[in-house]
Order: structure tokens, then C-alpha cells, then sequence
């Protein structure tokens, strides 16, 4: 059992981190890109999801996104239509980000329902198994419920919960020197990279791992975000993931149970880094690109 002085930590941590949410994108060009994958603009086409309620797209929190995508010579856009073949055949790669049910709009108590429809997942789900990508990212609650029916399509059990580092930490560094970074096709390039609390998921058997939690890590599901007691259902992380990509069908996935490390934003008066755009976590930008270059492919 978890002492209550640990559920404390936890509740103004996390708060503390929700505040520092209230951001707007840093639209800085705070990365370098030696060699793009594609010339300017002639690249595959990334729909960002902005049909559901999304948390973070293009337009908004994932500008930053955005922009290391097209400086790589993708072209990027949110797509504000519902899921349908018709709209997935204008695509290479479907990013979906934080997604929301209706009612769990500025209402983050559970329950969290799907925020997609029967139709919708039937429609992704046979778009990828005939070719397409999809890179699926659902953070903490209540965005892990709004994707559980979504991943579960896919063969994911993603958990709508919080994954909290007990070592007390700001950000979670994981890294190929603590053999907590998995060696991958994927992260051959990369040494270290961070994440900003997070959801944790189970991915399918044939999926190839790059963050994988431990018992450093305890999942809580509190009835509300960011509300935390001795009473708030726990269990170590230990046989979870965060990131992971594998192939479905004729087609890949990506799927990641953190969004903020895919952005960058600046926080408060201070205007404060947070994201990508941190000296900690520069190493993700390269991590953005090799995912996307793998699902492009």
C-alpha cells in the first residue's frame, strides 16, 4: 500500500504539471535537421485527427509536431472530418492525438467513453490492414479511455490511467545506458529520451517494445483526473509499455501512451520549455522522425 504522503506527492506533482499544460506552442525552429527525408512539401501526407475533441493537433498544442514533420518534407494537416474510408484514402499516415468523448469535455471524470464510433474503428481498422499507418498517442486519463476501444481493435490493452515515476521525478528519462531505452530499428540513433507522466497500455505479442515500464512505476486510476487518495485504485507498471510499434495486416501502427513528448510549448509567465523543445528531451525530435519515417515507408 502506498503511504498517503506518496498519494500527496503525487496529487501536487501532477497538478503542477496539468498547470503547466495551460501552454501555448513554442513555434520556435528549436531543432536542426541535417537531412530531410524528403525535398520540401513532397513528402506523404499526415492527417493529424481534429474530429475528436483531439487535445493536442497541428493547429494547436502539436504545432511543434508539425513543424519538425514538413521541415522533414512531409506534407502535414489536421484533418476535422469524421473517420471514414473516403477520408483515409487522402492519406500515407493517420495521426490521432489525445482524443475525447463529448462528454468528457472540461468534464474529466470517468466514465471515459470511446471517443470513436463502431463505424469509425471498423473503418481505420481495415484502412490499415490494407496498407495504411496509423500512429495512435492516448496520454493519461481520461484519454486512454477515449482510445481503449480503438487500440483493442488493433490487439492493445491500453489502461486509462496515470503512469507515475515513484523516484519523484519531473520528467521520466529513459535511456540505453539504465536499460530502460530498448535497442530497436527505431532507436538505433537515440541514446536517451523523455516522456511527461503518461497512460500505459499492453501491446500485441508480435509488437517490437521501445519504452517498457517497471515496478519504478505505479498506475493509478483515480475516478477523477488529477485527484489522488489512499483509496485510488494502484498496481506496478511491471509487463506495461509506453511506446511500442508493430505490424497489422499490410499495414503498421505506432502507439504511444504519452503526447506531450511530441510537442513543445512554453508554460507560464516564464514562458517556460516544456516538450520536445527542452534540452532533456531534444532527442525525441529524432525519435518523431524515425517513427514517421517508419510508418511513411
Amino acid at each position: 500500500m502506498l503511504k498517503r504522503t506518496t498519494f500527496l506527492f503525487l496529487a501536487v506533482m501532477l497538478c503542477a504539471m496539468y498547470c503547466s499544460a495551460q501552454q501555448v506552442a513554442d513555434t520556435s525552429l528549436f531543432f536542426t535537421i541535417q537531412e530531410a527525408a524528403y525535398p520540401i512539401g513532397e513528402g506523404p501526407q499526415v492527417y493529424v485527427d481534429a474530429s475528436h475533441n483531439n487535445f493536442h493537433t497541428v493547429g494547436g498544442r502539436y504545432a511543434a509536431f508539425g513543424k519538425v514533420l514538413r521541415t522533414d518534407g512531409y506534407r502535414v494537416s489536421d484533418q476535422e472530418a469524421k473517420i471514414t474510408p473516403e477520408v483515409l484514402t487522402g492519406c500515407e499516415v493517420y495521426v490521432i492525438a489525445n482524443p475525447l468523448h463529448d462528454s468528457n469535455v472540461g468534464n474529466w471524470i470517468n466514465p471515459c467513453p470511446s471517443a470513436f464510433t463502431e463505424a469509425e474503428i471498423e473503418a481505420i481498422n481495415e484502412w490499415v490492414n490494407e496498407g495504411g499507418s496509423l500512429f495512435l498517442i492516448a496520454d493519461h486519463m481520461p484519454f486512454g479511455g477515449a482510445a481503449e476501444e480503438l487500440g483493442a481493435s488493433f490487439g492493445v490493452e491500453w489502461l486509462n490511467c496515470f503512469a507515475m515515476d515513484n523516484r519523484r521525478r519531473n520528467f521520466d528519462r529513459f535511456s540505453k545506458k539504465k536499460g530502460t531505452l530498448e535497442e530497436t530499428p527505431l532507436t538505433a540513433d537515440i541514446n536517451t529520451i523523455v516522456t511527461f507522466t503518461g497512460s500505459a497500455f499492453r501491446a500485441p505479442e508480435d509488437a517490437q517494445i521501445i519504452v517498457a515500464l517497471d515496478k519504478n512505476f505505479t498506475l493509478l486510476s483515480p475516478e477523477q483526473a488529477w485527484q489522488f487518495g489512499d483509496e485510488t485504485p494502484h498496481h506496478s507498471a511491471a509487463g506495461w509499455q509506453q511506446i511500442a510499434y508493430f505490424p497489422y495486416g499490410k499495414g503498421k501502427v505506432v502507439v504511444s501512451g504519452e503526447a506531450a513528448m511530441f510537442s513543445a510549448q512554453l508554460a507560464g509567465p516564464q514562458q517556460r520549455r516544456f516538450g520536445m523543445n527542452t534540452q532533456a528531451a531534444k532527442e525525441n525530435v529524432q525519435l518523431l522522425r524515425n517513427l514517421i519515417g517508419w510508418l511513411a515507408e
